[in-house]
């Protein structure tokens, strides 16, 4: 009778070892996150304090790369020259075959300022260079006519309220940053951006805290590439384009560049300019995910089982733990459960959504993951 409870016993204290091992681990890893990981998750520090806009100086060209983006370039460009900047606008036409071209013409002209928008078309992509990169180079490369002083490098989705760019040059003047950024706001309407897309910006800023990419003694670099400001001068001392013309992850790339050079980085949000991209279903999605998920792991292996393993136990051990025997596991999956809701939140009530979502985040979590493997 004692021998069959003793091997029990035996059976389940590696167990509840391991279990516990596992549950204080994940409280480490939140405690770290929510209180030690620059504060990542507070929305309110990543929104400028603007002030009085007659401090920002200096000639404002904009590069618009472009490829079959007929639906929404029209609008797009409206809201580029309808800027309180005044600025050229040049779209770089990247062998669209749905008259890309000819509908950003045509509501330059319905706007009275057609003088304001130059089209280029993209010359054949040379080997080495990424095709976004090239299409941008080409633009920037244009823009010199114009002898600028700050670059505005925008996505062919983005709506740009009329004083975006007066708020970047704003953030600029004030902290002589030479590259300044919005994380626009991104559609989130269908059920499957509710669940993803406010997570995609969570975790971008975790990975990336606004906090420390504007500190110049880290070297964390960032930058969100649907709406970038950057000092001219700063970008041809650390070499241009030319020097990451390989990145497929290009805003990012190019702002460890400038901050390599000494550059001042800064990220923020606004809910001024938007994204017009729509992303219907968990597809759509996953494709965005995986197109950069591998080399953003510097296609190793090693890497990717790490990452595996640290959103394991970052996202889904904590409601796990919830279902174990011990009121000890349960407690700490319950503690980091909820601090990992409670830091969410903040991007759940940006995106306006019902509360509730907050408790999603596990399962963005696992979509992400598998998207990423």
């Amino acid at each position: 009778m004692i021998e069959p409870v003793l091997r029990c016993t035996l059976a389940l204290t590696p167990m509840s070892v391991l279990a516990t091992s596992v549950a204080v681990l994940t409280v480490l890893t939140w405690s770290y996150l929510a209180l030690a990981r620059g504060s990542f998750w507070r929305l309110k520090d990543a929104k400028p304090a603007l002030g009085d806009k007659g401090g920002f100086r200096g000639r404002v060209v904009a590069v618009v790369p472009a490829r079959n983006e007929a639906p929404l370039i029209g609008p797009v460009v409206t809201s580029l020259l309808n800027q309180s900047v005044a600025m050229a606008v040049i779209l770089v036409d990247d062998e669209s075959t749905d008259g890309t071209a000819e509908v950003a013409q045509c509501a330059a002209e319905k706007a009275d300022k057609a003088d304001g928008l130059i089209v280029i078309h993209s010359k054949p992509l040379p080997a080495g260079w990424t095709g976004k990169l090239w299409s941008m180079h080409q633009g920037i490369e244009h823009a010199r006519a114009f002898d600028p002083a700050w670059l505005l490098l925008v996505d062919a989705d983005v709506l740009h309220g009329p004083e975006t760019v007066a708020n970047l040059g704003l953030i600029a003047s004030q902290g002589q940053h030479d590259l300044v950024s919005f994380m626009v706001k991104l559609h989130c309407e269908s059920v499957p951006e509710r669940l993803l897309i406010p997570a995609f910006v969570y975790f971008f800023f975790m990975l990336y805290p606004p906090a420390w990419i504007r500190d110049t003694r880290r070297s964390t670099a960032g930058a969100a590439g649907g709406c970038m400001l950057v000092r001219a001068e700063t970008l041809e001392r650390a070499g241009g384009l030319e020097s990451i013309r390989g990145a497929l992850i290009d805003d990012c790339s190019l702002a460890r560049l400038l901050k390599q050079h000494n550059g001042r980085l800064w990220i923020g949000l606004t809910d001024q300019s938007r994204s017009l991209r729509r992303y219907e279903t968990f597809a759509h999605i996953e494709h965005m995910i995986s197109r950069t998920a591998f080399h953003q792991l510097k296609h190793s292996s090693l890497l990717l089982l790490g990452t595996v393993a640290g959103m394991l136990i970052t996202y889904l051990v904590p409601p796990l733990l919830l279902l174990t025997p011990s009121r000890l596991t349960i407690f700490m999956g319950a503690a980091a459960w909820g601090a990992m809701t409670i830091t969410y939140s903040t991007m759940v009530r940006y995106y306006r959504l019902n509360p509730a979502w907050a408790l999603t985040l596990p399962l963005a979590a696992l979509f992400y993951l598998g998207a990423t493997i």
